[in-house]
């Protein structure tokens, strides 16, 4: 491993963490209070806040004696919170570094530690809007859009599924035959699998024996999950509570797999921690800036990997004759998923307004039914996932609407495809955050 050495803290600075030891103690000021000592005091209040919060520890692959500490000090929420905040103004009186991917760590540690101690006062009990809330969190605040948006948008699925009875009712109705049969699922989404991680070995390098497991679990308010384990490997989950349509295959493998969270998270082991010893990256906080960025390369990676006709064919030829389903479709199925996807953001009104508490969680379900075209059973799943992981769902429309802008702006647009896999891979490499997209 090459240690980078991080600039040094002044000598009056003096930050007060070590939450896993059960008392908050001193770090050394001056010389021996570095940024490398700021990270590793960073990674231990991460993993202090997740034995106070069972889903903020998404990933730790770091010195497994850390979480032993954490496990047994049971540090305080008052304690995690001083703690957090003394290590933030630590970093804050760092002068700038001139190196930017030094300036990078530094704004990530910042708003990583500004961001841990939100979360800390949500548990004690503090309730902020849903906007505040993930500004706080993620770096980032949705776009509003009024009902007015969403019925021009319906409008148009209208005249796509005339008939009597609620439009979700047309809609599911003729998505029905693009169902993935139980006894073909794995087929599918292996397949679908090996051609995204085909096109992504193209043009990103990727350490050898990096892999991952897949495993079908239920019960689960998300449709999949990515588990890092460090070393290179995931565990890669897919809940098959609910039916899975064909087009989750590739979204699924793409997002949770290739180039997404299995990617993201190798090549932030092999250029951040291995290469430069940046600790911090070894610890991932769910609800954190990282997660925009994560979200958002991930939702964005799946039109890099597949674009546009690139993907339909793909469908037509290899997943649909998997699956069982008639090829000839293919391209009448993705006309209207463009279609869908321009409803994105009524996931984020119907989440907004139930977490502000204007709306009870049945309003919340019926919002989505009518507005995001949810069936019945997938929107009260949905509200499921508002209650676990609130404003968290920004990350996945909002992260990729940010992620395309700020690759499109460095010239990685969809007509100059090898840039945009450059851009995209230097993104995932990097320690950017969602406020630093727009730079």
């Amino acid at each position: 491993m090459n240690t980078a050495r991080a600039r040094r803290l002044p000598v009056a600075v003096v930050v007060a963490a070590a939450v896993v030891y059960g008392t908050a103690r001193t770090l050394p000021a001056g010389p021996a209070a570095d940024m490398n000592t700021i990270a590793e005091q960073y990674v231990k209040l991460v993993l202090a806040l997740g034995q106070h919060d069972a889903d903020y520890v998404d990933a730790y692959y770091g010195p497994p004696e850390w979480r032993t500490e954490a496990d047994a000090a049971k540090g305080s929420l008052d304690a995690i919170g001083a703690a957090a905040s003394a290590l933030r103004k630590g970093v804050a009186a760092l002068p700038e570094a001139d190196d930017e991917m030094e300036r990078l760590r530094q704004e990530y540690l910042e708003r990583q530690l500004s961001a841990l101690a939100v979360r800390v006062r949500m548990l004690q009990g503090e309730r902020l809007t849903f906007d505040e809330e993930s500004k706080a969190l993620y770096d980032a605040v949705a776009p509003r859009h009024p009902e007015s948006h969403f019925e021009q948008m319906l409008g148009r699925l209208e005249k796509r599924f005339p008939g009597e009875g609620p439009l979700v009712a047309r809609y599911e109705a003729w998505r029905r035959p693009f169902v993935v049969p139980k006894e073909k699922l794995d087929a599918v989404f292996r397949t679908a699998i090996d051609a995204c991680r085909a096109r992504t070995t193209r043009h990103l390098a990727l350490p050898d024996g990096e892999s991952f497991t897949v495993e079908y679990v239920t019960g689960k308010s998300w449709s999949g999950y990515n588990w890092y384990q460090g070393g290179y490997r995931s565990l890669i989950q897919v809940n098959t509570d609910l039916p899975i349509y064909i087009d989750r295959a590739i979204d699924l493998a793409c997002h949770e797999g290739y180039p997404g969270h299995h990617v993201y998270n190798v090549l932030l082991e092999t250029h951040l921690v291995r290469d430069r010893g940046w600790t911090e990256f070894s610890v991932y906080p769910l609800f954190s800036p990282q997660s925009l960025i994560a979200e958002g390369t991930a939702n964005y990676g799946i039109e890099v990997a597949f674009p546009g006709e690139a993907r339909v064919r793909f469908e037509r030829e290899v997943l649909f004759p998997a699956a069982g389903l008639d090829p000839a479709r293919a391209g009448e199925y993705y006309a209207v998923q463009e279609l869908i996807e321009d409803l994105s953001y009524a996931g984020n009104e119907a989440a907004r307004q139930y977490l502000n508490g204007t709306i009870d969680a049945a309003a919340a379900a019926s919002w989505l039914e009518r507005y995001a075209l949810m069936p019945p059973d997938r929107a009260k799943q949905r509200v499921r996932f508002f209650d676990q992981y609130r404003s968290y769902v920004i990350n996945y429309n909002l992260g990729k609407d940010m992620v395309r802008r700020h690759i499109e702006s460095r010239g990685g647009t969809a007509g100059n495809p090898e840039k945009r896999w450059d851009e995209f891979g230097r993104l995932l490499s990097s320690p950017r955050l969602p406020s630093g997209l727009t730079r």
